[in-house]
């Protein structure tokens, strides 16, 4: 890694600044909640949010430049050569019925130590002022409707914000812009989407910036609700991403996209042919301005590189893959599958026929970046978008982990940036450098794993009680069973039964088994059963009488047992007698009921008739068994 390649990481309540795999030690860390932490598009500057303040530090010694003595600030807004920095702060309201709001967005002159201008705009989504690259002019969306540009003067201070010196309206007063992008370069651009409308189509509008009468070029097109513009690095040609929600082929569940590059010189545009259906999952143009690449399609994705004029030029195999970078100097691309995907990482040198260089494993990545030297990769997991496993991890462009570090939370990370000419461009791509001491740990704990999980034997499935139980084999035959239960079985106190391996007591065909004296409180709630019995099998509620049962034979068990009788209630359950004596007598009951009928002159079914004559035989049953009138 460079020496002057660095990188922060950003923590709940803390922040470090790593350079050389070594936190900055001039670097004071925050003592709060930390919101938001942002380089500033130069390199020169970094500033982090603390409860009732902004802190600005140049990154070369790590020393505070500036504090900014405004509490509650969420979010940081460098302007391209960070000598503004913007800040968006809780939104406070201060009359509710006027609706009037607290100015809560603010630019601050880093360079002059003061507050340039301040508005407000309640809604964090889309609050940023674009500056152009010299940072003359700024703009701010003023309800979606007008767009106000603003000339900023030498040490100016406290701007009318309520006086633009620059203003674009669109012509029709019921239209809404969604988005608008300036370019860089030094004659800045702005591209301007309008969605689609009761019926009409969504265009992309670019003019020259302050010039609003004749626009340069415009593109009109359906199926866009939403749409990305993305400048390439000299401000010559965009590339419009529209997309909606719903897929009207009902096709794919995240609904179309389309693609359509927007050419300023010679003012021409086109919509992008792409090979595959599919969702369009990244774009990205070469840092050289004279090319760009798109990962489209349904997975497995395709990936192809297009001219300035959106001609294919070449195509890479089909790989799950969803995002995509160049190096600083456009030499390597970086073609992975992140996200759901498994987290692969191809490297591929663009100079030499796209040919692979290197392939490694990066899962559950959310953060990838080039290093500006264009020799390194940072890949991280940060919260929230994973709660665990957070950290960073760098590799060189060959493949090999140089650098690792976990962190309980990470909730956001970056290099450096930095001026491309500082890192001499590549002509080979030399030898990756020696780990850092983190990194050999982690690969030779992993190898370890690795070797430790090869040498164990996969064997036959065990039952979760059968693991760990010191044996080599389990029993799986009866007999073995058996044998193993004889085996280690023990006799018992009682002298009958007999106590396996399991611990259970085994019961022998013939023998009585052996009970235990019944305790004083175990006879005592016995007799309140067998008084309870007595009770339910009354001659007032059964009026079946009791047969003597024959008299049990004697055990050679402790305590005496009795054969309860015909008819009782054995465990709170009638005997088989009883409940067909009681069958019985409700059948006679339901014939009397169809004699009375009979006898009153009722017409019967010939099923009920038949009940009748099978009254006779019914009485002889219940005879037999013991019931009489």
């Amino acid at each position: 890694m460079s020496a002057t390649t660095q990188f922060f990481c950003r923590q709940p309540k803390s922040v470090d600044l790593i350079q050389d795999y070594e936190e900055v030690s001039s670097f004071s860390k925050p003592t709060g909640e930390c919101r938001c932490a942002i380089y500033s598009s130069n390199g020169e500057y970094f500033a982090y949010t603390q409860p009732n303040k902004v802190i600005i530090i140049n990154t070369t010694d790590g020393l505070i430049v500036r504090e900014i003595e405004i509490a509650e600030t969420f979010d940081l807004h460098f302007s391209p050569n960070g000598k503004f920095l913007a800040l968006w702060t809780k939104p406070v309201l201060i009359n509710k019925e006027s609706g009037i709001w607290t100015e809560n967005i603010i630019v601050f002159d880093i360079v002059n130590n003061q507050i340039t201008s301040k508005w407000s705009n309640k809604h964090q989504n889309g609050w940023k002022p674009q500056f152009t690259q010299d940072e003359k002019i700024f703009a701010k969306n003023f309800n979606n409707k007008e767009i106000h540009f603003f000339k900023i003067d030498e040490g100016i201070a406290d701007l009318n914000i309520n006086k633009p010196t620059y203003k674009f309206k669109l012509n029709d007063a019921k239209s809404q812009f969604q988005s608008f992008q300036i370019s860089p370069g030094l004659n800045p651009s702005i591209a301007i989407f309008v969605p689609e409308q009761k019926g009409k189509p969504a265009q992309v509008i670019i003019y020259n910036v302050p010039n609003f009468n004749q626009p340069l070029t415009t593109k009109t097109f359906f199926k866009a609700e939403r749409c990305q513009l993305k400048w390439n690095s000299l401000g010559t040609a965009l590339l419009a991403l529209a997309s909606t929600d719903h897929d009207t082929s009902n096709k794919s569940y995240y609904g179309e996209s389309n693609l359509y590059l927007l050419g300023i010189a010679g003012s021409y545009d086109s919509r992008i042919e792409l090979k595959r259906d599919g969702p369009i999952h990244d774009i990205t143009w070469s840092p050289s301005a004279r090319e760009f690449a798109v990962i489209y399609g349904y997975m497995p994705s395709e990936t192809t590189f297009f001219d300035a004029r959106g001609n294919a030029i070449h195509s890479l195999p089909t790989q799950p893959r969803n995002t995509i970078l160049y190096s600083p100097h456009a030499r390597f691309v970086l073609v992975a599958g992140f996200g759901n995907l498994q987290g692969t990482v191809d490297v591929y040198d663009r100079q030499n026929k796209f040919t692979k260089v290197a392939t490694f494993e990066a899962s559950n990545t959310s953060v990838c970046e080039w290093s500006p030297c264009g020799r390194f990769i940072l890949t991280a997991t940060t919260s929230p978008r994973l709660r665990v496993d957070n950290g960073l991890k760098i590799w060189h462009a060959l493949g090999k982990l140089i650098y690792l570090k976990n962190y309980q939370e990470l909730y956001s990370i970056s290099w450096k940036p930095q001026a491309i000419e500082k890192f001499p461009a590549l002509k080979e791509l030399e030898a990756a450098p020696e780990a850092h001491e983190s990194a050999k740990e982690y690969l030779n704990a992993k190898q370890l794993a690795q070797a430790n999980a090869a040498k164990k034997p996969a064997g036959a499935y065990r039952p979760p009680h059968a693991r760990n139980s010191g044996r080599s084999s389990i029993a799986t035959t009866l007999y073995e069973k058996e044998k193993l239960a004889n085996g280690s079985s023990q006799q018992s106190q009682q002298g009958t039964g007999v106590v396996g391996a399991t611990g259970r007591q085994k019961i022998i065909p013939g023998v009585a088994p052996a009970t235990n004296k019944e305790s004083k409180s175990a006879s005592k709630n016995r007799r309140k059963r067998e008084a309870k019995k007595n009770e339910l099998t009354s001659p007032a509620e059964s009026p079946v009488p009791t047969p003597a049962a024959p008299a049990a034979p004697a055990t050679t068990t402790t305590t005496s047992t009795t054969t309860p009788e015909v008819g009782s209630v054995v465990g709170g359950v009638s005997s088989l007698e009883e409940k067909k004596i009681r069958s019985l007598l409700k059948k006679l009951r339901a014939i009397e009921s169809l004699k009375m009928k009979q006898a009153n002159g009722e017409p019967l079914e010939d099923t009920q008739v038949n009940k009748i004559q099978k009254e006779d035989e019914i009485r002889k049953e219940l005879t037999s068994l013991g019931w009489s009138d």
